[in-house]
């Protein structure tokens, strides 16, 4: 039977990939959509060459590397340019996740994603969306100071965002993430006793 995909979920500076290193603590198998666009975009990979061919030189940084900092603030700055950027690499990010997924044999594994809700291409592959969820001030906070970025550039990224409550409305599990570091183990090994049962539960199911 095919491993269960959880979608981990959350707004920026929330936690996503501190609670995703517990799950993987715990010997569960992730795929985390920021990683796979990063390699995707390394000198020679298919989406830089795309990116490259379809922006030009004003993309790549003196090192012959993706100005990835000029891009960001362009992809803000300007919808269009987004939407193009989108166009090119969010199809070769569900390849990459949907091959990687093929090759899980845990009961279940992890899709780390910040939009899962936002762009919904990810949605078929999940049977259940986990949220991290952190304050808003406290999203900031943490943005700003692991980022350098200032308080209302970060802001402005969260408008891009899905609002908190509709986050929340979405999801079948939350961690509470807006506390001490600490409290995410604890309600990590919860939610892996959980889903391993529901995993369980569904091979038992299907096998009936």
């Amino acid at each position: 039977m095919a491993t269960t995909v959880i979608g981990l979920t959350g707004g920026i500076g929330s936690g996503k990939s501190a609670v995703a290193d517990a799950f993987r603590a715990l010997g569960v198998e992730v795929v985390d959509a920021d990683e796979v666009a990063h390699a995707l975009c390394e000198p020679g990979r298919e989406g830089y060459v795309a990116i490259v061919a379809a922006f030009g030189a004003d993309v790549v940084a003196a090192d012959g590397r993706l100005d990835r900092a000029g891009m960001r603030r362009r992809a803000f700055a300007e919808p269009t340019f987004r939407a193009r950027l989108e166009a090119i690499l969010h199809p070769l990010i569900a390849a990459a996740i949907e091959s990687a997924i093929a090759q899980w044999r845990g009961p279940y594994g992890l899709v780390v994603a910040p939009l899962l809700l936002e762009r919904g291409n990810l949605l078929r592959h999940v049977a259940r969306v986990l949220v991290v969820d952190t304050p808003e001030d406290e999203q900031v906070r943490r943005t700003a100071r692991r980022s350098g970025l200032a308080p209302d550039d970060v802001r402005a990224i969260m408008a891009t965002q899905l609002a908190r409550a509709d986050r929340l409305a979405r999801a079948d599990d939350v961690i509470d993430n807006g506390g001490a570091h600490a409290a995410i183990a604890a309600q990590v090994a919860a939610l892996d006793a959980r889903y391993r049962t529901l995993t369980t539960a569904r091979a038992g199911i299907a096998a009936q």
